[in-house]
């Protein structure tokens, strides 16, 4: 029964990583045009992210990411430029890159959208016992010419913005040196799969064949899913966002971002937020992910519907009340169980981890030792923690 299950493990395994093969021979995709692209980003699609963050309370998250890689590409085939995959790819890494640093920030203005915040609360009723002992690199103090002339380029903003500036960089670099060292770890020594991740190379692929005049059916499902994003999205945010500008209450076809049964429900199903998602992202995600990962997932919220009205019953869940709705039933649950139930599983997860690396010490060890692929730009584990 271990050799058959531990051969279907191995049959799932090598069906993902057939799905995109390992190159022999690596090429630097960090050109001038990357470089272009992620100024376009960053001038561009980023203060438009940060608008539509105020206005309707939304990023563009991915779509400013394949917005970028189009544009670019029909730009290179107009010229008569053929992009390289590394090239396209490495577009697709710094758009996303970049919308990711900003993510919920862009929702509030930005990051320096904490810059606002915090000089409104120095100069807020609620803070005037202690706005005196406020440091002046939190915020100018109370009746500067920069909150008087409501501007940034003002002396009084330096130490904030500094210190604003320093915590980027420093959260970058310990971002990339632990997430390279991981990338190492779990890549190059485990070789573990990762499902998601040819859908992007997939995606980068089928543009940068179009520049060559060279379409396969990855151009086809790309096109495909890009008519299929766009009516959905026409139903799930145009019709809102439109409807919205004439009428004073938006018309919802779907609600957004689920239909909530909870309150509805409650008289069976005590305490267990239960709602169906709206979103076409999740179904897609969905059709990707291994087979058991998804049975896996289905089984655990299947669980929590017969688990929590046993648990209240218990008294385990003591801050539910009737009427509550999805999220607060979600809060009031972690609050009371799911939190400390969900640092026990993550340590628990941690040790068959590191028991499965110790049981496999020798044959990592010997991976390890194999070096890393020629011309792919690596560079010394040692300076990735120290960066860390």
């Amino acid at each position: 029964m271990a050799e058959e299950r531990l051969t279907q493990e191995e049959r799932e395994l090598a069906e993902f990583r057939s799905i995109m093969e390992e190159p022999e021979s690596y090429q630097d995709g960090m050109t001038w045009v990357a470089l272009v692209g992620a100024l376009f980003i960053g001038f561009v699609m980023m203060p438009a992210s940060i608008y539509l963050g105020l206005v309707a309370g939304e990023t563009m998250g991915a779509a400013a990411v394949w917005v970028t890689i189009i544009l670019f590409t029909e730009v290179a085939k107009r010229s008569f430029v053929q992009l390289k995959r590394q090239e396209v790819y490495m577009l697709y890494y710094l758009a996303g890159g970049l919308t990711s640093i900003v993510g919920v920030a862009a929702l509030s203005g930005g990051p320096f959208a904490t810059l606002i915040w915090n000089q409104y609360l120095a100069n807020s009723p609620a803070a005037s016992s202690f706005a005196a002992d406020i440091p002046r690199w939190v915020a100018p103090p109370a009746g500067s010419a920069a909150l008087v002339q409501r501007t940034f380029f003002h002396p009084d903003w330096l130490p904030a913005i500094f210190l604003l500036m320093a915590r980027e960089v420093l959260s970058r670099m310990s971002w990339f040196g632990l997430g390279y060292t991981l990338f190492r770890v779990t890549s190059d020594i485990e070789k573990l799969s990762f499902p998601l991740a040819p859908v992007a190379a997939q995606g980068a692929t089928a543009l940068a064949e179009t520049t060559g005049k060279e379409e396969t059916w990855r151009w086809r499902v790309f096109s495909f899913a890009t008519m299929l994003g766009i009516l959905f999205g026409i139903i799930y945010v145009a019709v809102p966002a439109v409807s919205g500008l004439v009428l004073v209450r938006p018309i919802y076809l779907l609600p957004i971002p689920w239909i909530d049964f909870t309150a509805a429900t409650e008289s069976i199903f005590p305490a267990t937020p239960l709602g169906v998602g709206t979103s076409l992202g999740a179904v897609v995600t969905g059709m990707v992910l291994p087979f058991w990962v998804v049975v896996g997932t289905t089984m655990a919220t299947l669980g929590s519907v017969l688990i929590n009205p046993t648990l209240h019953r218990f008294g385990l869940l003591k801050q539910w009340e009737p009427g509550m709705d999805t999220i607060n039933t979600v809060f009031a649950n972690q609050l009371d169980f799911y939190l400390s139930f969900g640092v026990g599983t993550a340590l628990s997860i941690a040790v068959i981890g590191l028991g499965k690396m110790a049981a496999n010490w020798k044959t990592a060890r010997a991976r390890a030792s194999r070096g890393v692929p020629e011309g792919r730009g690596d560079v010394p584990l040692p300076y990735a923690l120290g960066s860390w």
